[in-house]
């Protein structure tokens, strides 16, 4: 009997070339038309049910098999970054500021191959959902496509979603229980002080004086208001202010990237923030205006279905190339909105070490980076292997589903 893995390795020509097209075309956040229309039009030819327009060009695709109400949901993300390439390679974007630098256009595809295999060979009982969703970087996708009804009208007993990592060996399945991905919020400070001639500051109220204590003082927030065995991150990635050498400037503003890996935490870091702020700004006599643009939460695998995941990754790959419990990440992911409102699981897959050598080693968000090709069936056929795993039998259940 074939196995999933097996059935994967010869669909990997034909889906290295999908993704190679969809690298080629890359295209932003709630622009991924060209994506959408490629997706939508496979998973119609399998045999899918198909719905478009959730999140703007998200796509769902449903495939029902045998009679259980039993339910399970994978995502995909489609989007690009706005980053120049610098690959050299033949399937380099043809979009000049443009290109997938995070893997999107291989987790894409390894959903497709997965999507294939199954209409075709599928074993299963119950309803799947395919989730194809846009805008993840940074733009919130996920929550979305959930006001848009995902839920309501692909509700979903247990959903997952898988992730290229560099610096990890090829195919290494890394997987985590509890708090996995940080919680990102962006803020924006805005110092409104009185400009002046540089050599007159007396008659002045400098706001570059009081941004620059403020971006000490934020220093302060993690190191004595934070439990020193949690973790949390307050980084000012932009300090604008002024444009010559003898004038002070009537404004300047901050930019602030906020990161924790509790839900409490993240709220004593925007507490403090606030107060913070407004205390050192009006200590050097300026005015301070605070935009919270909202964020991802604390992305939280819920045990029973983490638990599962990693019984059909070490059947798919062995224990040797299973990471049971990996470290939490900083970096943040919107698929946390989802997994607030379905029981769930977020795992790695290693895109390539130093050892490889290759593209696949570079971090993602980097002009240098690839997707691992090596990947599409090693993914696409855990996809499937979960797929039938959950979907086995309508009277088996994960604890908390029903």
């Amino acid at each position: 009997m074939s196995t999933p893995l097996a059935d994967l390795q010869a669909l990997a020509d034909e889906f290295t070339a999908v993704r190679r097209d969809i690298h080629r075309h890359p295209e932003l956040g709630y622009q991924e038309f060209r994506t959408s229309d490629l997706v939508a039009l496979r998973l119609a030819q399998w045999g899918y049910q198909v719905k478009r327009g959730l999140g703007g060009t998200g796509v769902v695709g449903q495939l029902r098999r045998g009679t259980a109400n039993k339910s399970i949901g994978l995502r995909a993300d489609m989007d690009a970054l706005p980053i120049q390439e610098a690959t050299g390679l033949a399937h380099t974007s043809n979009h000049a500021g443009v290109m997938h630098a995070c893997g999107h256009d291989g987790h894409t595809a390894m959903l497709l191959a997965a999507a294939k295999h199954l209409a075709e060979k599928g074993r299963f009982n119950g309803t799947l959902n395919l989730i194809f969703q846009p805008a993840e970087e940074g733009l919130g996708g996920a929550k979305k496509m959930m006001d848009d009804g995902l839920f309501t009208h692909f509700p979903c007993d247990a959903i997952f979603a898988m992730h290229n990592m560099p610096g990890h060996p090829q195919g290494q399945l890394l997987l985590r229980d509890g708090p996995t991905m940080a919680s990102s919020d962006n803020i924006l400070v805005t110092l409104e002080g009185v400009g002046g001639h540089g050599a007159v500051p007396q008659r002045a109220a400098d706001p570059v004086v009081a941004g620059a204590a403020i971006v000490m003082g934020l220093q302060s927030i993690v190191a004595r208001n934070i439990d020193p065995l949690e973790m949390a991150v307050i980084t000012v990635g932009a300090f604008n202010a002024g444009s010559a050498h003898n004038v002070i400037p009537q404004s300047a503003t901050l930019k602030l990237s906020v990161r924790a890996l509790d839900p409490d935490v993240r709220e004593i870091l925007l507490h403090r923030i606030r107060e913070l702020v407004a205390a050192q700004a009006r200590s050097f006599g300026v005015t301070a205006h605070i935009d919270h643009a909202g964020g991802y939460p604390v992305l939280v695998n819920t045990v029973a279905e983490t638990d599962f995941a990693r019984s059909v990754a070490v059947e798919l790959v062995g224990a040797s190339n299973v990471v049971p419990q990996t470290r939490p990440l900083t970096g943040s992911e919107d698929f946390a909105f989802l997994l607030e409102q379905v029981p769930g699981s977020y795992l790695l897959i290693g895109n390539g070490d130093s050892a490889s050598g290759g593209h696949g080693a570079c971090m993602v968000h980097n002009p240098g980076y690839d997707f691992n090709d090596a990947n599409l069936p090693i993914g696409a056929a855990y996809w499937a292997l979960l797929v039938e795993r959950f979907l086995a039998d309508s009277t088996a259940e994960l604890s908390g589903l029903s």
